[in-house]
């Protein structure tokens, strides 16, 4: 047995479980498919995960450090100060718990009785006391990155209106607009010398969480189902599933 992945998972971990809680992951594994969101959290059987990129953990545990410089002296980055950010790093005693994965800023949402939460990289606070939700990324790409306009970026947008929306469930007042930080490997030194060189660009969001609540009901709908959902629109799991299990079935027929 694989000693990466571990499909069946203890029940207390299930909905219904007294360990389950809906992260800012479940949320958007429920939007790309429900299919495979009600087989985890309801079944109990997770997808395969993905291999964990120890070098964008790397880039993220750096820029944390960093950012927490100007943090303790209360000044702004010289990131912000080139793009035009008015805003310092976000002090607060939770800061560390909200910053944690498996923790994170949690809400009790009592239409639907779910412990929502998500692990926010990093909070900035603009001279209004709004805050500003910012998240680290991390890349080796030959073209310039400044802006998020692939499909896939869209999980990355949902992400960011999710830690927008459980801040303002914490009652702090969010801007809409929020950053990410993003960190790419460049490709055209003459020689790796023992390190990589990144060119750092920050990248602005505009965020409406207006369709958290609606999906949470959807969710909610969802696991107290007894029918399993349908597929997602362009889910290679599902897809991957069918096409196993429709060429095992048509090798038993040939047998």
């Amino acid at each position: 047995m694989s000693s990466f992945y571990k499909p069946h998972r203890k029940t207390d971990w299930n909905y219904g479980g007294p360990k389950w809680r809906l992260s800012r992951s479940k949320i958007d594994l429920f939007v790309q498919c429900p299919r495979c969101f009600y087989i985890d959290n309801k079944l109990g059987t997770a997808r395969p995960p993905g291999f964990p990129f120890n070098l964008n953990s790397a880039v993220d545990h750096l820029l944390k450090k960093e950012f927490d410089i100007h943090r303790a002296g209360k000044t702004a980055h010289p990131l912000m100060k080139q793009y035009g950010v008015d805003a310092v790093p976000f002090a607060h005693d939770d800061l560390d718990v909200w910053r944690e994965n498996f923790k994170g800023i949690e809400h009790s949402h009592k239409p639907t009785g779910f412990t929502v939460s998500g692990a926010v990289d990093d909070v900035w606070v603009n001279p209004a006391g709004e805050l500003i939700v910012v998240d680290y990324k991390a890349t080796s790409k030959d073209e310039e990155i400044n802006a998020l306009d692939q499909d896939w970026h869209d999980g990355y947008k949902r992400q960011m209106e999710i830690y927008q929306w459980l801040l303002r469930r914490k009652g702090f007042e969010v801007s809409p607009t929020g950053y990410f930080v993003y960190a790419n490997a460049t490709k055209d030194r003459k020689a790796f010398d023992g390190k990589l060189e990144f060119e750092v660009t920050l990248i602005a969001h505009k965020g409406d969480d207006s369709w958290v609540e609606g999906t949470l009901k959807d969710i909610k709908a969802c696991l107290e189902s007894k029918e399993i959902p349908a597929v997602g629109a362009e889910c290679d799991y599902c897809e991957y599933r069918k096409a196993a299990r429709d060429v095992q079935q048509a090798h038993r027929q040939k047998s």
